[in-house]
């Protein structure tokens, strides 16, 4: 339900401020906004982009947990595709997702609102699973079959 909301609210909101602001400034000058929030916002979200991916490099380097460093990654991504959308509350919502104190509190709200389940125990080691079959198994190239021309089963030669 809330998507559909967003999906309906948005659009709405947008085409308002353009008709408001457009008769305010006029028409070159409010596309002139709308191209130049774009252009700086591709510089800010690559800036950003470049560094959080560092973080997360170091924090897996340094056997971290990365966590906290993708999420910000991904919230700069989210304020990428919204500063490319043409408009002004999707760069107002854009342009506020840049600032880190204003991510770590999205960070905050959505990490209190997402489970987390691990694949893995405290040892490590991946949890039992009944679905599961471990196995080995060893590749074969041409070269090996023709040494052992025997038909395993798996396959067929005409």
């Amino acid at each position: 339900m809330w998507l559909f909301f967003i999906f309906v609210a948005v659009p709405i909101i947008e085409i308002a401020l353009f008709i408001q602001l457009g008769g305010w400034l006029g028409l070159f000058p409010t596309l002139g906004i709308v191209i130049l929030t774009a252009a700086i916002g591709t510089i800010l979200v690559r800036s950003q982009g470049l560094a959080a991916l560092g973080d997360i490099q170091n924090g897996l380097r340094g056997g971290g947990n990365p966590v906290t460093a993708l999420a910000h990654g991904a919230l700069i991504l989210a304020s990428g595709l919204l500063l490319l959308t043409p408009g002004f509350f999707t760069d107002a919502v854009g342009f506020s997702l840049l600032v880190p104190p204003v991510r770590e509190v999205v960070i905050r709200y959505l990490s209190r609102r997402i489970t987390v389940k691990t694949a893995f125990n405290d040892a490590n080691q991946p949890q039992s699973n009944p679905d599961t079959i471990d196995a080995e198994f060893e590749v074969v190239d041409d070269e090996t079959s023709s040494q052992n021309p025997g038909n395993s089963g798996w396959t067929q030669r005409p």
